[in-house]
């Protein structure tokens, strides 16, 4: 497709100017508006009309009318395959727009520098939406550039073949359309919290996600698959914003265990500790301090810890950077870290260390997706606000504030933990996890194997079940392993078969009536 007339109307007059100069050496007509038309004419483009003086019709409202005019929109839209459309544009002596350039009014800029409502209606874009949204739409009969970055591609095209190609028209459509799909779903975001609904979960009927891709990762979670990741706009505590203080580019897999690592951790008011490999968490640990928190949770299992992420919810010291410098691991994600900290973190070559500011941060429903051959699970994320005051105790028995204490801890950390899961822990730190299981019992031997240092820990061992256990069978191995409180959802048809068993053992059962399935 050849081009004799192109429309030029953008806010980024970065490369505007050469790409303007290229056109008009080529003979093409160039209509533009308001401020691009003034910048291209003290720039001493000459083959170039003012669109009002195109349409006849100045523009209105302060400039939020300009370019909204059939003359305009008739030119772009109509069909060249069209004798039709054709004879109707030079009946009504509309020129036929081959090229048009527009991008947007900076919405997005306008969010960082934090403008007032006012000013931020103002920078909703409907003209330059319009045109790029019409030139798209005509791909076969007009090019759309949308972005400083292409015009190089356009240029070298049409100066190598004297037209642009149906296959380039159709790329630069596609980047138009994703270009104002992003750009509305900024704006509805954007309204959205100003309307104070931010942070109230929906499930909409048409469910939009505004992603835009941070970066290519060197491949997916395993080397033969691609991977990317994706920054979901509005998330009050991104991984993305994470500052890489050394190593190398996070992998796909880094950042599935940073998010579990970090969920765990926040999970906490108090200097707390996780270590996660393969997506669950080997061992957690909360103290007085982060060196506390560190090495209890090391301690529940030293073996998985080995390679895997560490995530804190307070600045790592000297002292836990010494005793993590002992041992390999591939990624630390921490609020902050001390200087003494680093230089001697920063002698491990494969380890990334990642700051990533915590503040006071409140847990709030979002989405969690997961593709399904023809179709997306949506569901609200696991942040169910419990109150352990509301917990059922079922047994005969009532806990001591010990044995609370640890039911509180386990259960906290069972709702990352992959189903079945089950975790044994202590008021502080978790001594055993099993994870993953098909059949619940098995998760909870699996545990009690992992809980090697089990013997030494008296008065307040506890488990934690994220669902109910469908026989007594984990009650009577809990209770052979020393188990003394046990915390669970619920809701068996065999709960009272289990109640007798707790019972029996002269042990605690606790029911919260909430379920912790993670797959």
């Amino acid at each position: 497709m050849e081009i004799k007339t192109a429309l030029i109307s953008v806010s980024d007059k970065q490369g505007i100017e050469e790409l303007a100069r290229f056109l008009e050496e080529r003979d093409v007509e160039i209509l533009s508006t308001g401020g691009t038309y003034k910048f291209l004419k003290e720039k001493g483009i000459k083959k170039i009309l003012n669109v009002s003086e195109y349409t006849g019709s100045e523009e209105i409202l302060n400039g939020r009318v300009k370019t909204l005019h059939p003359a305009i929109f008739a030119g772009i839209l109509a069909s060249r395959e069209s004798n039709e459309h054709m004879l109707e544009l030079k009946k009504k002596g509309i020129l036929p727009i081959d090229l048009v350039v527009v991008n947007l009014y900076p919405f997005k800029e306008g969010l960082i520098r934090n403008l007032n409502h006012d000013e931020m209606i103002e920078l909703i874009d409907v003209g330059g939406v319009s045109l790029i949204r019409a030139a798209a739409k005509n791909y076969v009969s007009c090019t759309v550039l949308t972005s400083p970055s292409d015009y190089r591609q356009f240029m070298d095209e049409l100066s190598s073949t004297g037209k642009i190609s149906i296959t380039t028209r159709a790329e630069f459509a596609v980047k138009a359309f994703s270009l104002t799909s992003e750009y509305d779903s900024m704006i509805a975001g954007y309204l959205k919290e100003t309307s104070g609904k931010i942070g109230e979960f929906e499930l909409p009927e048409i469910f939009t996600m505004d992603l835009k891709k941070e970066m290519e990762l060197r491949y997916g979670e395993n080397p033969h698959q691609q991977g990317a990741i994706y920054r979901w706009k509005g998330d009050k505590l991104s991984l993305l914003d994470a500052e890489i203080l050394h190593g190398k580019k996070m992998s796909y897999n880094n950042y599935m265990d940073v998010d579990t690592a970090l969920n765990v951790v926040l999970e906490f008011n108090i200097p707390a500790c996780c270590i996660v490999k393969h997506a669950n968490p080997c061992g957690v640990g909360t103290g007085e301090n982060v060196n506390e928190a560190f090495n209890r949770a090391y301690t529940t299992d030293p073996i998985s810890a080995f390679g895997g992420i560490i995530a804190f919810n307070r600045p790592v010291d000297f002292i836990t950077a010494n005793d993590i410098s002992s041992s390999f691991f591939e990624v630390i994600v921490a609020p902050d870290f001390h200087d003494d900290a680093l230089s001697v973190l920063k002698k491990k070559k494969n380890l990334r260390l990642l700051k990533l500011p915590i503040g006071e941060f409140n847990p709030y429903p979002y989405h969690n997706l997961l593709r399904v051959r023809g179709g997306l699970l949506v569901q609200e994320s696991d942040w169910a606000v419990e109150d352990p005051t509301k917990w059922e105790v079922v047994s005969d028995r009532q806990p001591t504030d010990m044995e609370m204490e640890a039911m509180i801890f386990a259960w906290k950390v069972v709702k990352w933990v992959k189903s079945n899961g089950i975790v044994l822990a202590t008021r502080e730190m978790t001594i055993g996890i099993g994870a993953g299981q098909p059949s619940r019992v098995g998760s909870v031997e699996i545990a009690i194997k992992n809980a090697h240092n089990q013997g030494k820990y008296t008065g307040g061992t506890a488990l934690a079940s994220d669902g109910f256990f469908p026989f007594r069978d984990s009650i009577d191995a809990a209770a052979e392993a020393g188990v003394s409180a046990v915390v669970e959802p619920g809701g068996s048809v065999r709960d009272r078969e289990v109640i007798d068993a707790a019972n029996e053992h002269d042990m605690v059962l606790v029911f919260t009536r909430t379920r912790h399935f993670r797959h």
